[in-house]
């Protein structure tokens, strides 16, 4: 599959309850060729980055770094899959997990906010 998310917004629409990000949080991501980033903030997100990889397939390996509104650092890695939805915007489907904490694991979906 081959697409970009540069200069894309996603929000959150599910996760699972060991997560934090929330409908709230908003993603901003940037990309230069196979490497992909993003801040996102929002909820009980103060701020965090991800680091990401393209692969093959069009999934994206990353690993993720926040600051919660408790003052927690958190940490984790995922592998996010890629779909189109019917109106053109994209939507990701997260298995990711805890890389602090009680390393647990987790599911998400992220989809691109429509542009106005």
């Amino acid at each position: 599959m081959t697409y970009t998310v540069d200069g894309k917004i996603f929000r959150s629409v599910a996760n699972t309850t060991n997560g934090e990000v929330g409908s709230d949080t908003r993603f901003y991501y940037h990309q230069n060729g196979n490497v992909v980033t993003a801040e996102y903030s929002g909820g009980s997100i103060i701020k965090g980055h991800l680091l990401a990889t393209m692969l093959a397939n069009g999934q994206l390996d990353m690993r993720y770094h926040h600051l919660n509104d408790e003052g927690e650092f958190k940490l984790g890695k995922c592998i996010s899959t890629p779909e189109v939805l019917p109106d053109g915007r994209l939507k990701f489907k997260e298995a990711w997990q805890w890389l602090s904490g009680d390393m647990s694991e987790g599911s998400s979906e992220i989809e691109e906010v429509e542009s106005t």
